[in-house]
């Protein structure tokens, strides 16, 4: 099959968008793809990297504090409306998948606009501005915490590749336990900070902390000194394997984060980001606290006593940890990205009924 994927921004988009990508290649290997995307954001690295042919077009959000810096960005909304038509004529695909970000807003449109049949997928519990405009222009929508595809990348990271603390290049060791803390995959400016005074608590723990910190942070951070229990990395480019060997992780509550969580049965504590579009995050993270599935801690009241003191509790409590786990577990979907293969598949075949077997 010939595929149009789009996705930007951040990794939250990007991975499940790779997911997809990868069930597709895994299912019909001689499958062609394009994935457009913005010049200047995260997918212009991470998808090239991939081997992926990748098309950008120069794209920008509306701002939402200042509407009248919007007229610019209409403008320029219309005029890749023309150069986005004229890319998938080109190209010529069986189907145009949407998977969050701006940029997918004028990639839908041009190809529902061409007749070319169109799905999306939304990730959080309350949809994005692009996919509820989008919502008119797609021809099936998949969602991760509703009823429900599931987010493509649980299954990625269900089926990632055991490996040993070891091979993970970050000198872990292989019998204490492993606490993951990490703020999204950009990082955040605010939480970095109340974080790193957090740090030194950690000291003469028995357990390990890695702290990914963003790379837009490494180099202020890469010098603050931490006790010898406790890493610094900038970015994890293996973090399925490393989520894998996880025993507790301290995250933000982006759908994809919860995904990888609940598929892997992962002890967590969500502080989830107070700046995103309608909250979003907080109520992903409520999805989760009422199946006592997750400890929520939100910014504004964060602690760094509570927080230590909620790790230790949890990681002590042998029971109380394989209950949260088997909470957790019930959450999660394995077969997410097949699941949206399928759909995807019975889109192009012109199967009326949708069903997923």
């Amino acid at each position: 099959m010939r595929i149009i994927v789009s996705a930007g921004g951040t990794g939250g988009h990007i991975y499940p968008a790779l997911a997809i990508i990868h069930k597709i290649k895994e299912k019909e290997p001689n499958s062609e793809i394009l994935y457009i995307g913005t010049k200047d954001r995260m997918e212009s690295t991470i998808i090239p990297n991939q081997n992926i042919p990748y098309f950008s077009i120069d794209m920008k959000g509306l701002n939402r504090k200042n509407p009248f810096k919007n007229i610019s960005v209409l403008k320029n909304y219309a005029k890749n409306i023309k150069i986005l038509k004229k890319e998938i004529k080109r190209f010529n695909p069986d189907i145009v998948i949407g998977v969050g970000g701006y940029v997918t807003a004028p990639v839908i449109y041009s190809a529902k606009k061409l007749g070319y049949k169109t799905f999306i997928h939304e990730q959080n519990s309350i949809p994005g501005l692009s996919n509820k405009f989008l919502s008119h222009y797609a021809d099936k929508i998949g969602v991760s915490l509703i009823v429900y595809t599931g987010n493509p990348r649980s299954e990625e990271a269900y089926y990632a590749k055991e490996v040993s603390k070891k091979e993970l290049g970050l000198s872990l060791s292989d019998t204490k336990k492993l606490v993951l803390i990490v703020m999204g995959s950009l990082g955040s400016t605010t939480m970095n900070q109340k974080l790193k005074d957090t740090l030194p608590l950690f000291k003469n723990k028995d357990y390990e902390v890695v702290f990914v910190i963003g790379k837009g942070y490494y180099e202020e951070y890469k010098k603050v000194v931490t006790p010898s229990n406790v890493k610094i990395v900038s970015y994890l480019d293996n973090m399925t394997q490393v989520l894998k060997k996880t025993d507790l992780i301290v995250s933000r509550a982006g759908a994809s984060s919860i995904a990888e969580i609940t598929v892997l049965g992962i002890p967590n504590i969500l502080i989830p980001s107070p700046y995103v579009t309608h909250n979003h995050q907080f109520k992903n993270a409520k999805s989760l606290e009422k199946n006592q599935a997750t400890v929520i801690i939100e910014e504004e009241s964060y602690d760094k006593e509570v927080l230590v003191n909620t790790i230790d509790n949890i990681l002590n409590d042998p029971i109380r940890y394989q209950e949260f786990h088997k909470n957790v577990s019930k959450m999660g979907v394995k077969d997410s990205a097949t699941k949206i293969y399928k759909i995807i598949r019975n889109l192009i075949d012109g199967d009326k009924n949708d069903r997923i077997n």
